[in-house]
C-alpha cells in the first residue's frame, strides 16, 4: 500500500519529531536495539521514525514515546486546555450555575 506523501510543513515535524526521540534515546543512553524492545517494534522501523519516516504508524510513535518517558509529555503537549486560547472557549462553554 502506498504511503500519500506529506506536505512540506508536516514532512518538516516528522524530522523533527525523530529527531527529538533519537535525541531522547541518546539523553538516556539507551541503545535503539533497547528502545525497539520497549516498544514492541524492530530497530529498522525505530531507525524511520528517527529519521522522519512519514510511514511509521502513529501506535509505534506512542509506543516509543512512552519506552522514552516522554508519552505524557506528547499527549499534554495536544491539550487545548493548556492553551490560553483553549481556556478562554472552555470558560465561555461552562454553564453559568449547575442546578439539581
Amino acid at each position: 500500500m502506498a504511503v500519500p506523501s506529506l506536505p512540506v510543513q508536516s514532512r518538516r515535524a516528522a524530522v523533527d519529531l525523530g529527531a527529538h526521540l533519537c535525541t531522547w534515546r541518546k539523553l538516556l543512553g539507551l541503545t535503539a536495539q533497547q528502545v525497539a524492545e520497549r516498544a514492541g517494534t524492530t530497530r529498522q522501523t525505530l531507525a524511520r521514525l528517527e529519521r522522519g519516516s512519514g510511514a511509521v504508524s502513529l501506535g509505534t510513535f506512542l509506543n516509543v514515546a512512552r519506552a522514552l518517558g516522554q508519552l505524557d509529555r506528547a499527549v499534554n503537549a495536544l491539550d487545548p486546555y493548556e492553551t490560553p486560547f483553549g481556556r478562554a472557549r472552555a470558560d465561555d462553554m461552562l454553564p453559568q450555575r449547575v442546578r439539581r
